[in-house]
């Protein structure tokens, strides 16, 4: 893409995990209104579980997550004990004990966890819900705290998939992030993980680093797929040192400008699917076979705070310090300072410290949202007729897309859009369009590519 343009796009929008998202969460959906909506939910529904372990034992520089450092396991212990006391608070908030049928460990760092205190976890989900035999279980791992006895761990408590965080394997740019991580240690990682029948391996690569080169990028991938994983995810660094203190560690002029940025992102793009990857979404690559690959070609593809996904549950449970859930009422998210959840926890109450009640018109904008950064084009007639809704009402959002049209970035026909090859990297700036919270020229978010 031409410098001029990608100057002209590379704008500050969400990356529409969720729709509101979470800056217009507010106070006033607290542990009671949370309490009342999960008891309102059907019994027979599926739900997913995202677990939050908000510790890790090292700052990386670029890490845009929610975790606090410790070199100490005992407060890591003690949060454990709040957490699940949570799942329990949370299930006999619940109709009935309900199917999960997707788990997902994030951080912070879960392999920073003691090997008992997973298992007990996982133990303590198969307990409270019922847990299905085909349930995805899916953790977040960190090479450099993860020994062979976790990975025996992770595995017999019947993980099926393992996220792996790599970023970079150029040591200068790893030296330039904070995150020593030789590719020895990878490599080790996923050998365990092989061995004791973790099946589904992920890498997750990161472009937009200090340091970073389009050539050093490319020999990343080449040795991320030496690897075979089934996906590997190719995440923007989003600089935003306003909100994560740490990233001023990283000075400016380290980092590449737009221009480079859009250079790494398409050959980048180019060279994993030479490598036989399908390109899904916005930053996701699978296997031809691979689920994910394969709702995309159906167009079942989902999108939630973990990214693209093939999980489809109306509900999304968040458990953990700054977890956030999504329900059918609207999402709620659990306060971050770890000693504030710790509190309410121990007081016998939902940690709920902010969020927001859903109405249609956030429905119907929503999937409008969704479809666009799942597929790449929408139909919004169709869109709006499953929603009972008069499509006229956009079409002043259609007619702001006019400068992506004249670019060559995006198509309009009707009232179809599609986004190009060339503007799949700018679908986020395309469905802003349709977002009526977002205030043109904020800086609270991180740039579309």
């Amino acid at each position: 893409m031409h410098q001029d343009l990608s100057a002209k796009y590379d704008l500050r929008v969400p990356r529409y995990t969720s729709y509101p998202t979470a800056p217009h969460f507010h106070p006033g959906i607290g542990p009671d209104q949370y309490g009342k909506w999960l008891a309102a939910l059907d019994p027979a529904e599926e739900l997913s579980l995202y677990l939050h372990i908000a510790y890790c034992a090292e700052m990386c520089w670029f890490c845009g997550c929610h975790t606090k450092i410790t070199r100490k396991y005992a407060p890591v212990a003690a949060y454990m004990e709040a957490l699940l006391a949570e799942i329990d608070l949370i299930a006999e908030k619940l109709p009935a004990r309900m199917t999960a049928r997707h788990v997902h460990f994030g951080g912070g760092s879960p392999t920073i966890l003691a090997p008992e205190d997973f298992v007990r976890t996982v133990d303590t989900l198969r307990r409270r819900f019922v847990v299905r035999p085909d349930a995805e279980i899916a953790v977040e791992l960190d090479p450099r705290t993860a020994d062979e006895t976790y990975v025996k761990a992770m595995a017999s408590a019947g993980v099926t998939r393992a996220s792996i965080g790599v970023q970079d394997f150029d040591p200068e740019v790893q030296k330039a992030i904070n995150r020593i991580q030789p590719y020895s240690v990878t490599a080790d990682v996923i050998g365990w993980l092989r061995k004791h029948g973790v099946p589904e391996i992920n890498v997750d690569l990161v472009y937009g680093l200090p340091l970073q080169t389009v050539d050093g990028l490319l020999d990343t991938i080449d040795k991320a797929h030496g690897f075979s994983p089934r996906r590997i995810a190719l995440f923007g660094y989003a600089h935003v040192p306003w909100m994560k203190k740490h990233q001023r560690l990283i000075p400016d002029e380290t980092l590449p400008d737009t221009d480079t940025r859009w250079q790494q992102y398409t050959q980048a793009t180019a060279r994993l699917e030479d490598l036989g990857y399908v390109k899904v979404g916005l930053d996701h690559f699978a296997a031809p076979d691979d689920p994910l690959a394969l709702a995309l070609k159906e167009k079942r593809l989902h999108r939630n705070f973990q990214g693209y996904t093939t999980d489809t549950a109306d509900t999304l449970i968040g458990i953990g310090a700054s977890g956030i859930g999504s329900l059918p009422q609207g999402y709620v998210a659990n306060v971050g300072e770890i000693h504030f959840y710790l509190d309410a926890i121990r007081a016998g109450r939902l940690a709920t410290a902010r969020g927001i009640a859903i109405d249609d018109d956030d429905r119907l904008r929503r999937d409008i949202i969704m479809r666009l950064m799942c597929d790449l084009e929408i139909d919004l007639d169709a869109v709006c007729a499953e929603h009972g809704a008069d499509a006229a009402q956009f079409d002043g959002a259609l007619a702001e897309l006019a400068p992506m049209v004249a670019d060559g970035l995006a198509q309009v026909s009707g009232r179809r859009i599609v986004m190009t090859d060339q503007g799949r990297t700018l679908v986020r700036a395309a469905a802003a369009r349709f977002d009526r919270y977002l205030k043109r020229g904020e800086q609270r978010h991180s740039k579309a590519v």
